[in-house]
């Protein structure tokens, strides 16, 4: 039976992978990267961010609260805390979860989940496009 989350019982940051550029050395070094991070606070607990985005996408690709966290380098009990705390702001849960025993458990993302990363995705992209130009300034700024 799939819930909206059982309370059960910490974070390495997941570094992207970026093209490597060899610099005047010889040495390499990551290609500048323009990212949004788009986050919704309410109060002290951020929401909606990219680190419980990326934990969402995990989910729905691996069906585990277990092997997302595992995907993303972080410990089962801070992706469940993420999940619980994004469950708890939103009107409806994004993750569902069954316990586990002889039919196994397992975790979805319901449709809000979906809803929530494809919107998520969508501002992330329609601000690039809109930002372009800028960007483009930005970027070249940077000493390469």
């Amino acid at each position: 039976m799939l819930r909206a989350f059982d309370p059960v019982p910490t974070v390495s940051r997941t570094t992207p992978s970026a093209t490597r550029l060899p610099t005047r050395s010889g040495a390499t070094r990551r290609a500048p990267e323009l990212r949004f991070r788009i986050r919704i606070s309410d109060g002290e607990v951020i929401a909606v961010g990219p680190g419980k985005i990326a934990l969402l996408e995990a989910l729905d690709k691996t069906g585990s609260i277990t092997a997302a966290a595992k995907r993303l380098d972080m410990s089962y009990r801070r992706a469940w805390l993420l999940l619980d705390e994004l469950n708890r702001s939103l009107r409806q849960p994004a993750v569902a979860s069954a316990k586990g025993g002889a039919a196994g458990g397992g975790s979805v993302l319901t449709d809000a989940g979906r809803d929530l990363v494809t919107l998520y995705r969508t501002i992330e992209s329609k601000a690039t496009v809109a930002c372009r130009t800028d960007i483009r300034k930005l970027m070249s700024m940077l000493a390469r």
